[in-house]
């Protein structure tokens, strides 16, 4: 496999000097996407246009629920994510950005106080510092420290994966969330393609193996994640075509939490009903892919579920029927976790 500083040598001179735009881009991969929610499209419209202009992410990995929370970005660029989120955490809460290229992050502080003043902020509630994702500490983010992390199509640029996740885990508060979209694979990368600067620019070369991904999280204690949304990446170049040979690539978005789960969906008979009471979310709460709670309507839910509406920032708008007193076996997924499904998702 490559060596690390190659690996960060190659990413800082494709973002910091190849790209000059998101129009650069030789994949649907790393795309500004048209699917951000109606909700977050008039605060993207608050954000300055060189910004915009540099944007290369996969998805839009911004969770609701974010109000007064610490919230840090990871592979922040030049902060794009980082200002919508700072008018969801509004003035009370703050957003750290973390990118190791010096052009992103040139921008992204350009532009701070450009954005305080739009958002009418009396003192800035976000900060920009040069680091490594697989190092928090070297920036001083103590344990337990941060209430959601994000990530957008940054994690599969790490020859050092493993260690990015300890530090997310780390740094998170108990029943803190991970929210992040990246790139995956239903295959383990060939050599070549790793190896290949511009398949890594592109964020195809160090794509995660969607089993290996679960492998890595069971390894550090999280034995559940959901999957939000999966879309199949694009290749726009014969060549790339070629060398991606049978590699399939998703762009993923997946949320997890700082919670004890089982491996498994278990049932304890929980039942839980949604109270419609998050912002913008008045009427239905999506936890993921196949989990979509309308307001007032109990649903049974497996032991895993039930902590991650009750241990975590959501459990003020559920009411969670239910204990762990009594085992009643694996819980019935139904269609949700088929066999070809389940490679992709989560566990339920």
């Amino acid at each position: 496999m490559i060596k690390s500083n190659s690996v960060i040598n190659n990413v800082k001179e494709y973002y910091g000097k190849t790209l000059i735009s998101s129009n650069d881009l030789k994949t649907s991969a790393c795309c500004p996407t048209d699917d951000i929610s109606d909700s977050l499209k008039p605060l993207l419209a608050n954000i300055h246009p060189e910004i915009l202009s540099k944007f290369y992410g996969c998805g839009s990995p911004i969770p609701p629920n974010l109000k007064d929370k610490v919230v840090l970005d990871l592979g922040c660029g030049t902060g794009r994510d980082v200002y919508i989120v700072s008018q969801l955490v509004q003035e009370k809460g703050h957003v750290i950005g973390v990118d190791m290229t010096d052009e992103q992050l040139n921008v992204a502080n350009r532009y701070i106080q450009h954005h305080m003043d739009r958002f009418g902020y009396h003192i800035p509630n976000v900060s920009f510092h040069k680091g490594y994702i697989e190092d928090l500490r070297a920036i001083g983010l103590e344990d337990n420290s941060v209430d959601v992390v994000i990530s957008n199509c940054v994690i599969n640029l790490s020859s050092d994966k493993e260690s990015v996740f300890k530090e997310i885990f780390r740094v998170l508060k108990p029943g803190g969330e991970l929210y992040f979209s990246d790139v995956f694979a239903d295959r383990r990368i060939p050599e070549e393609i790793a190896n290949d600067p511009v398949f890594l620019g592109e964020c195809l070369g160090g794509a995660m193996y969607i089993e290996d991904f679960r492998r890595m999280l069971a390894s550090l204690g999280c034995f559940d994640y959901r999957v939000i949304t999966n879309t199949p990446i694009v290749l726009n170049e014969i060549e790339m075509k070629e060398l991606a040979g049978h590699t399939n690539f998703y762009s993923m978005t997946i949320r997890a939490f700082n919670c004890d789960f089982e491996d498994l969906c278990e049932n304890y008979g929980h039942v839980a009903s949604y109270l419609g009471t998050i912002e913008d979310n008045p009427n239905n709460f999506r936890l993921d892919d196949h989990h979509i709670f309308k307001k007032n309507e109990p649903v049974e839910v497996c032991g895993n579920t039930a902590k991650m509406l009750s241990e975590t920032s959501y459990k003020k708008h559920f009411k969670v029927v239910g204990s762990f007193e009594t085992h009643q076996g694996i819980f019935d997924c139904g269609d949700a976790c088929s066999p070809i499904q389940s490679q992709l998702e989560g566990c339920c």
